[in-house]
């Protein structure tokens, strides 16, 4: 009996499904901080914006140890497709790094200002709304196959009516994201009014989800194959009735008061909608030009940077979970991030 393994075909599946990984883990973990900042201006007063960095401030930084690890992964693991799509996409991704890093200082700065509070306020709240819609835009052009070197490309290839709803989308998610972490993390009149956004973030959402769901089908024939031919109907089905059933629950678990079970609804709702997605482009690492096959480096390249990930990913994934379980808990009326 052969035990053979085809490298070539097997490395590039592995690769693709470790980046899927560290992108989700990024959308869950950083997301959540960002729907905090897109909040940051409508919650009533400066004592619960304290109350809401608080609950973040212990993990924020690492969250985005995920963003490396998928960027690093792709610059690895699929050099031509990472050469082909940066330049693509040069604008939107500068813009994403510089509001995270503006986000980044005004975090520190906020707790220690004290002239000029309403200045960090906003700086904080600009730099997670435009880093989460800098995320969908990217998302939304790649979706549309901005990357594609048979398209006609300009340094504004990326902006599209398409992309624009996309990122809309994205600070819609990531804020019921945020939202449902704060009902978890706080209590009294802040938990009270995160639960009321969270209702209307939840409506928000699924407008989104509705919109990207009949628009890239229809704009892509190749997309409305795979969803709506026979059999891969069948077979697909189960991913819009799970996101019903999980809007279903979320509502009821809002409803019901509940505490910990919107944050895990909220979470697995946007991996559903993740999960759409790379249906929907699978194999592509460049939509409708390029597989993970094509764009793949040397089995050598991908198997010796693959022992390296195989030891990193558990590290961060333990640190991560005593992260968490360390600062568990509430954040009390007293607690503020200083």
């Amino acid at each position: 009996m052969d035990f053979s393994f085809d490298l070539p075909h097997l490395l590039p599946l592995i690769w693709a499904l470790v980046i899927a990984f560290g992108v989700a883990m990024y959308v869950v973990l950083d997301g959540f901080d960002l729907g905090i900042g897109i909040l940051f201006p409508f919650v009533p007063n400066d004592r619960d914006r304290d109350r809401m960095m608080a609950s973040v401030a212990p993990v924020w930084d690492g969250n985005e140890t995920w963003l490396v690890l998928g960027g690093a992964s792709l610059f690895g693991a699929f050099p031509q497709a990472y050469a082909q799509l940066l330049p693509a996409f040069y604008l939107p991704l500068a813009l994403f790094l510089f509001a995270l890093i503006f986000r980044g200082i005004s975090f520190e700065f906020r707790a220690r200002s004290e002239r000029s509070p309403p200045l960090w306020n906003a700086a904080f709240a600009c730099g997670s709304t435009i880093a989460a819609f800098s995320q969908g835009l990217v998302l939304g052009a790649f979706v549309e196959g901005a990357g594609a070197s048979t398209e006609a490309s300009t340094p504004f290839s990326w902006l599209s009516p398409f992309s624009v709803m996309v990122g809309l989308g994205l600070v819609c998610g990531y804020a019921l994201l945020g939202a449902t972490w704060l009902i978890l993390k706080t209590e009294g009149l802040l938990q009270a009014w995160c639960d009321r956004a969270a209702k209307r973030l939840l409506i928000g959402v699924l407008v989104f989800i509705g919109i990207v769901s009949l628009w890239t089908p229809f704009a892509e024939p190749e997309i409305a194959a795979r969803w709506f031919s026979w059999p891969r109907i069948a077979y697909l089905s189960p991913v819009p009735i799970l996101t019903g059933v999980l809007a279903l629950a979320l509502w009821r678990a809002l409803a019901a008061g509940r505490e910990r079970a919107p944050f895990l609804y909220s979470i697995a709702l946007i991996l559903l909608a993740y999960i759409g997605l790379g249906v929907s482009l699978w194999p592509y690492a460049v939509p409708r030009e390029m597989t993970i096959w094509q764009a793949a480096a040397g089995p050598m390249t991908q198997g010796f940077l693959l022992i390296g990930v195989a030891v990193m990913i558990p590290l961060i994934l333990i640190y991560t979970a005593y992260t968490y379980r360390v600062f568990r808990g509430k954040v009390r009326e007293e607690d503020t991030y200083h």
